[in-house]
């Protein structure tokens, strides 16, 4: 299927469905700290440049994708995040969104498949935990998995295919693996000539960038390009910047559209109505994901089997001197078997810190300082997570988060310069 399906096929539609669009998701001035205690989907309006606007997440704009797709054979990657916003009534009684699948279907687009990433298509499955195909029960829609040994879609299961979409709601960082399921759903859809559609979405760390350079040969499922660990970009605009470094297996390019979100720029904060995963419950846990991330590769648990996921972290191993917050990881939804379970660990607690706009080493600097066990305090994964192994050579080292973040401007003023050349919002 070639390019110009893009630019010039038509269909006449007549839909008596009418579906009422706005986005949800507040957008606020950085300086506002904007913390929620429960993820309940809301739609709010933002300000900018002194213009009251809504931002438009790309699959609500049915207007500009429903011709490429009636009376084709649809296969969409999605999970609980693919929603399509709509206006709440009185009261909020109604729930105001639909999921995109239920959306299109409605809309008599003839979906025959879907594809579910990490987490599976309903969010609900542990980090690192294997996701089984299936089927809807909703629907009877046959459900493939993305995530343990089947990453990248099979020729078989794209054969019947003349569009993909990808609607998933990323969070920014390098090792959450939306990106890198992107990766191969592109690479895939490339391999057998298959138009790939994109709705973007907000990022909701898309305000700043930093970290160190994933170099090659710690390449994984955690980290598959060489960006830093926070790249500022929203995932259409990431789609862009794989096909035209030529990222893609063989330095193919995928048959690509971008559905933009309207009225958005990264410097506006955004609280995702829905949370892209079991652990990251709210926009505390999803700003301090960078920085606390850094965990999972040591022997410090991040508040996983908490329901302050990524807003604390401790270790039985750490100086209770030095921390005086305790809490036990106890098995719970995301967290069936949580690091150090049942164990108390003394830690800190973040739930109450200001907003980032930067990856904050000095937590994960002091904990190595203050550990009973440097031997064992940092595990294979920290590598896979930071991108290099030099990470962890300079925190043993004793260098300060300063000296650390000297050595890294370098490749950041090297990335900014690709990324400039992909981006489709201020």
């Amino acid at each position: 299927m070639r390019l110009n399906v893009f630019k010039n096929t038509v269909f006449p539609i007549i839909i008596g469905v009418v579906l009422i669009m706005i986005s949800c998701g507040n957008g606020k001035p950085k300086k506002d700290k904007n913390k929620t205690d429960d993820n309940r989907p809301k739609t709010e309006e933002l300000t900018s440049n002194n213009q009251h606007q809504t931002i438009i997440v790309g699959a609500n704009q049915t207007e500009s994708y429903l011709q490429l797709l009636m009376g084709k054979n649809i296969g969409v990657v999605a999970n609980q995040t693919s929603v399509i916003f709509k206006q709440p009534t009185a009261n909020n009684q109604t729930p105001n969104y639909t999921h995109l699948i239920d959306s299109l279907l409605a809309l008599k687009v003839n979906i025959k498949k879907v594809f579910a990433p990490e987490h599976g298509f309903r969010g609900t499955a542990d980090a690192g935990e294997i996701v089984k195909d299936g089927i809807d029960t909703k629907t009877g829609l046959p459900i493939v998995s993305l995530y343990g040994n089947n990453k990248k879609p099979t020729k078989t299961q794209l054969e019947d295919l003349e569009f993909v979409i990808f609607d998933i709601q990323d969070v920014g960082a390098r090792f959450y693996t939306y990106i890198s399921s992107l990766h191969y759903v592109m690479e895939a859809c490339a391999e057998m000539e298959i138009p790939l559609i994109v709705f973007d979405r907000p990022n909701p760390n898309g305000h700043y960038i930093d970290g160190p350079i994933l170099e090659s040969v710690n390449k994984s499922f955690v980290g598959m390009h060489p960006i830093p660990v926070v790249h500022g970009m929203t995932i259409g605009e990431y789609a862009k910047m794989i096909n035209g470094e030529k990222w893609l297996e063989n330095g193919i390019q995928c048959e690509l559209k971008v559905i933009p979100i309207k009225n958005y720029s990264h410097d506006l904060q955004y609280s995702l109505p829905i949370k892209p995963s079991p652990n990251l419950p709210n926009n505390q846990a999803i700003n301090l994901y960078p920085s606390l991330c850094f965990f999972e590769g040591t022997n410090v648990n991040a508040g996983r089997g908490t329901d302050t996921q990524f807003q604390v972290f401790g270790s039985p191993f750490l100086n209770a001197s030095k921390y005086n917050f305790k809490y036990t990881p106890e098995s719970n939804e995301g967290a069936k078997y949580p690091k150090h379970e049942n164990k108390l660990c003394y830690g800190k607690n973040l739930t109450e810190t200001e907003y980032l706009n930067y990856l904050n080493l000095n937590w994960l600097i002091d904990a190595y300082k203050n550990t009973e066990n440097k031997v064992e305090f940092f595990n294979n994964f920290f590598v896979k997570l930071a991108g290099t192994k030099i990470l962890q050579e300079q925190i043993e080292k004793g260098l300060t988060e300063t000296q650390i973040k000297a050595t890294w401007q370098s490749g950041l003023k090297s990335f900014k310069k690709v990324r400039n050349k992909y981006l489709i919002y201020e």
